[in-house]
């Protein structure tokens, strides 16, 4: 175990957005971790505090490039830089630094399946090969012995929680699995964008990325690594009109005789020592409002009505348990820390 007296220095690279901003919020009440550097490009040279007002008042670096940041007195990086720009700038990193990079770029094992859907060739193979996917409930110890941490995406996050350990265990048909899943506008990013202007968002509801979205070979990467063989599903991404929030409806076929009660039973034993995974009782609805803030999964397993079948609820914080609070709860496992450091209690009240 680290030190619990000893500090921690860290350095957050691309601290300008969303994902940025939440882990500022995290760090500084974190109970060993210090922020050190802070980056960001278009925004060097200002204080944290005119990027992010809600931030104010703390005792922060101001904002420097990227390129050419001091990093000789960290220990810790997290990259929240934009997906593609991640592995150059990792991969020139000294070996001795933890990293956790929030970007999809380590998140895909294959690199030629890296090529096909980030439409580039993966610039650092050989750093890939050493990544850890940092579903830190699924592969916990191999998070612990890692240098390099591939922060999973918000939606796969909501999605191979309740699925793995199914198909796992062998008690769901790992053919014709459904994801239609809903998130906050906030996962889209700070960027200026048309389709996220309120007056498009308010009062709307709509599909996007059909068939074609970036999370799905994330998402069957895990299912196929729970199932011990290739799986494919069907993933379908939807934007709500709310700030925050991943909201996950999943269709499962069961197997054998399994059924709703013998789902619920083996999430509720898979998760009995995960602080952050919480399996309602039957009949119990996951709402997003419930884990605002947190670095929370709540989920729960319905029976069909249809003979066969199951429908499982997954919920999620997309900023929280979909990027910053699994960041911070995998940096605590690579230090050997309380799993909980800096993440207990920070659920927001409706």
């Amino acid at each position: 175990m680290t030190d619990k007296n000893k500090t921690i220095p860290t350095a957050i690279l691309g601290a300008s957005g969303y994902t940025g901003a939440e882990l500022v919020r995290l760090l500084v009440h974190h109970p060993q971790a210090e922020i050190k550097v802070l980056t960001a490009e278009r925004r060097a040279g200002k204080p944290v505090a005119e990027v992010h007002p809600h931030l104010g008042g703390l005792d922060l670096p101001p904002l420097t490039a990227t390129a050419g940041a001091d990093l000789s007195q960290v220990a810790a990086v997290f990259a929240c830089l934009p997906h593609g720009a991640s592995q150059e700038i990792i991969a020139a990193l000294p070996d001795d630094l933890k990293i956790i990079d929030l970007s999809a770029d380590f998140r895909l094992a294959d690199t030629a399946t890296y090529a096909q859907w980030y439409g580039r060739d993966h610039a650092a193979p050989e750093l890939q090969k050493e990544a850890v996917y940092g579903l830190a409930e699924v592969a916990r110890e191999a998070v612990t012995t890692a240098r390099l941490v591939a922060n999973p995406g918000c939606y796969p996050t909501a999605s191979l929680l309740p699925l793995a350990p199914l198909l796992g265990a062998g008690l769901i048909d790992p053919e014709g699995i459904i994801i239609d899943a809903k998130s906050g506008v906030s996962g889209a990013g700070r960027a200026l964008k048309d389709s996220n202007l309120f007056c498009e968002v308010s009062e709307s509801f709509t599909a996007y990325g059909v068939a074609a979205h970036r999370h799905g070979p994330e998402i069957e990467q895990g299912l196929s690594d729970a199932a011990g063989s290739p799986v494919a599903v069907t993933f379908t991404p939807h934007l709500g009109p709310m700030n925050r929030g991943i909201f996950a409806t999943i269709y499962v076929r069961l197997a054998g005789r399994a059924d709703a009660n013998a789902l619920r039973a083996a999430l509720a034993a898979s998760y009995s020592g995960a602080p952050f995974v919480r399996v309602l009782e039957e009949g119990a609805m996951p709402s997003t409002r419930h884990v605002r803030g947190s670095n929370a999964c709540h989920m729960s397993v319905f029976a069909d009505r249809r003979p066969g079948g199951a429908i499982l609820l997954s919920v999620i914080d997309n900023l929280m348990k979909g990027a910053s609070g699994q960041a911070v709860q995998n940096f605590n496992l690579m230090f050997r820390l309380d799993e909980t450091a800096g993440l207990d209690g920070l659920a927001l009240s409706p």
